[in-house]
């Protein structure tokens, strides 16, 4: 069969240091293939060089990557631009930062016809309503003059598509393009991308570092490590016989659906060799629940609704939306309560007025018995130490501009912990050792950090104020199937050491069942099922539950 993109012994070095050695891979016409691999693989950055994106200034290339009998390493940007966008397109992983945030979404992929199919902007986005139309999105006259800020995270990632897909481009490239969205969302994507790939015979290289997810997509895998392709070979025979130990890695670091191990394996453990497969029984869980369940609520949450109204009238009236309607569950000092549904489904808002960020329209929240939505500016302060939070993003919550180290003392300052700086410096130092990062980081800044990293510099902040609940915003939603291994054992490690009560807020379901003791299902704002995490998996009484669990990625 002939190639339609060949690549061929391809290095790529950023200021002499070669981080893709020699690679070597072919897509075909009509073919999904799968690339995967932690971030740093080099899967991403093999990718951009296809289409010439990174930087020239100090970026080298060796090698051939050849498209329809050219060079694409040896084009220039003025040739590259007949190629970009037409001929190959990509899709980005983060949609909200790869959409013009001052264009309406109709207006950007107009742009792209304008540039390489139309000469009118009335053909133009005649062009767009099709196309979106053809990704599945609602209202596509709304959705032309709607701001990327108006859209969800999966309508968001459709409009990508449809830029991506605007010129019928021969190869599409899709990097990480479901990443943090919910299992129904993704599930839909994969679809969409797959009818699309059949209708337009295009070949798709799919990016992500879920080799469950790309299973689900892709006819041929790459498996890549440390700039360097492991493994490659058809799906089903890849994924039920992997023969690389870094493949089988990537399979045992995520959460099982039916056990739950006592601690998660990491590729760093499955390589050197000490996993450990130990699991939690039904006993233990038993005994756990009996002890937690005991003692009194932590927190109570009564017949608590939160509306926003917007500035939109309809018959003079704002029109009012129920975020969160009518929820009610209690929380017990030592357990983890996880909190699972779509986005818009009202998790995080129901998050944030526990934390008292939102005031709740009705209803009552208890902390140790107290009533916190009747508490005062000054005693919300005060209650801050005692309920904390971690961010889903720690990049956008750390001050870029400020030194990890300070930005952890800074808290602990603020509510008067500790003697003096001195105390305080010694404090985070230990607390730095304990999330698993140096001392010597101390000094550095955000961006000198990874993903994972910088996760942990957001766990060392929460927990400096030893607090009582903390509440974890999809904290791991965004990393690597290894460093989100990673990450949730830490979550449990403290747990297990400090006593922390946990709610843990996220889209994903085998993330969420590993790690809580009870799970609340939210679906439109209301509480569609409450009970024990692994009894609501094992029979879910709602459809809504069930299609869910059914839409998580499993594999082959």
């Amino acid at each position: 069969m002939s190639s339609l993109l060949d690549i061929q012994n391809l290095t790529i070095s950023f200021k002499g240091n070669e981080v893709i050695h020699g690679i070597s891979y072919t897509l075909h016409p009509n073919e999904i293939l799968g690339i995967v691999g932690e971030s740093g693989s080099g899967k991403s950055v093999s990718s951009l060089a296809i289409l010439g994106l990174l930087p020239k200034k100090h970026t080298e290339i060796s090698g051939a990557i050849l498209y329809e009998d050219q060079n694409l390493v040896s084009l220039r940007n003025k040739e590259f631009q007949r190629v970009r966008g037409n001929e190959i397109s990509m899709i980005f992983q983060e949609p909200m930062s790869s959409l013009n945030p001052s264009m309406t979404c109709g207006k950007q992929v107009e742009e792209v016809l304008l540039q390489h199919k139309y000469s009118t902007r009335k053909a133009a986005k005649s062009e767009v309503l099709a196309l979106f139309e053809k990704v599945k999105l609602p209202r596509v006259a709304q959705m032309y003059d709607s701001y990327p800020h108006q859209l969800s995270g999966g309508q968001k990632q459709r409009v990508m598509i449809a830029m991506a897909i605007a010129c019928k481009p021969k190869i599409l490239i899709a990097d990480e393009p479901t990443t943090a969205l919910d299992v129904t969302v993704q599930k839909e994507i994969i679809l969409l991308l797959k009818e699309l790939q059949q209708e337009n015979q295009m070949g798709i290289i799919f990016i992500s570092h879920d080799l469950a997810l790309v299973s689900e997509i892709a006819d041929t895998i790459v498996v890549m490590y440390q700039g360097n392709i492991v493994e490659r070979g058809e799906t089903t025979s890849l994924f039920t016989n992997p023969q690389h130990e870094y493949t089988k890695a990537l399979l045992k670091s995520k959460p099982s659906l039916d056990v739950r191990l006592r601690k998660l394996p990491t590729i760093q453990d499955v390589l050197a060799g000490t996993v450990s497969d130990a699991v939690v029984t039904y006993e233990e869980r038993k005994i756990h629940h009996e002890t937690i369940y005991a003692k009194a609520p932590i927190l109570e949450v009564k017949n608590v609704s939160k509306s926003f109204y917007s500035n939109a009238r309809l018959f003079g009236k704002s029109t009012e939306v129920k975020a969160v309607n009518d929820v009610s569950f209690l929380v017990y000092e030592g357990e983890t309560l996880g909190l699972v549904g779509e986005s818009g489904c009202g998790k995080s808002t129901l998050g944030n007025t526990i934390l008292q960020l939102h005031k709740a329209t009705a209803g009552q929240i208890l902390y140790k018995g107290e009533d916190i939505t009747k508490l005062s500016k000054r005693e919300i302060r005060a209650l801050r130490k005692e309920i904390q939070i971690i961010f889903q993003d720690p990049f956008g919550s750390l001050n870029p501009r400020i030194p990890v180290g300070n930005a952890i003392l800074e808290p602990m300052k603020v509510h008067g912990l500790y003697a003096n700086d001195t105390e305080r410096k010694e404090k985070v130092l230990e607390l730095l050792e304990r999330v698993g990062l140096e001392a010597s980081h101390y000094g550095r800044y955000p961006h000198e950090f990874s993903g994972g990293q910088r996760q942990r510099i957001g766990i060392a902040r929460t927990i400096a104020l030893q607090p009582k609940l903390i509440i974890c915003d999809e904290s791991v939603s965004a990393l690597d199937i290894s460093v989100q291994a990673q990450v949730l054992n830490l979550l449990n490690e403290l747990k297990d050491n400090f006593g922390f009560t946990y709610i843990f807020i996220s889209h994903d379901l085998a993330v969420v069942k590993y790690i809580s003791d009870q799970l609340l299902v939210m679906n439109d704002g209301r509480v569609e099922e409450l009970g024990e995490a692994d009894a609501i998996y094992a029979n879910p009484k709602s459809l809504y539950t069930q299609a869910l669990i059914d839409a998580i990625p499993k594999g082959i």
